[in-house]
């Protein structure tokens, strides 16, 4: 006589879990290994005009507080940045916090962090003159190593930078006004377009 089967019966399978389980590990996978496409375009041009509005104030309004113009334009530039950075990724579905995005800025954040100490230091020890330098060789630095995990045309942006922080090591200091203007000005503006243009703001 047979005695009657002890084997359950399978489970039905949750399907809707199962389906956002495997979006879940989809959305991971591609932000683990995507561009980030979030780099601001209009941002950009915005710090594009503000450093060309520096650019005159410093030349034109007061040479002996360039300085200060400038750091004031850094952090509007920052905010300007970071502010459009932020609102490009939301709309993208993109999370700064983690993947690709989180790369991007540990990619970028230290060599901005190490142009604000120069900039101090250098201050302090009378070698304001080659605080231009500084900063277009750092944020040069920092773009091309961030853009590392972004389309092209970013690194392609910091290695513009970068040349004209070569220039400003060794051109006369009367020079270095123009040289800002030309990158945190020029650079920003045509590559803030092109990237507005090809990526979206």
């Amino acid at each position: 006589m047979r005695q009657p089967s002890t084997a359950r019966a399978p489970q039905p399978v949750n399907l809707q879990s199962q389906a956002a389980d495997n979006l879940r590990f989809l959305r991971q996978a591609m932000e683990s290994s995507g561009s980030f496409t979030s780099v601001p375009g209009w941002g950009g041009i915005l710090m594009g005009l503000s450093a060309l509005a520096a650019a005159a104030a410093a030349e034109w309004l007061a040479p002996a507080r360039w300085l200060e113009i400038w750091l004031g334009d850094a952090l509007l530039a920052f905010a300007i940045g970071g502010g459009a950075m932020a609102r490009k990724a939301r709309v993208q579905g993109v999370r700064l916090s983690r993947g690709v995005g989180r790369r991007f800025l540990l990619s970028l954040t230290p060599p901005l962090a190490a142009a604000a100490l120069l900039t101090v230091a250098l201050t302090r020890a009378g070698l304001a003159e080659l605080v231009p330098a500084t900063w277009l060789l750092l944020y040069g630095a920092g773009v091309i190593t961030g853009g590392a995990f972004s389309v092209r045309l970013v690194p392609m942006m910091g290695a513009c930078f970068m040349a004209l922080g070569v220039a400003a090591l060794f051109a006369p200091a009367a020079w270095s006004n123009p040289l800002l203007a030309a990158g945190f000005g020029g650079c920003h503006l045509l590559f803030g377009g092109i990237i507005a243009r090809r990526y979206g703001g």
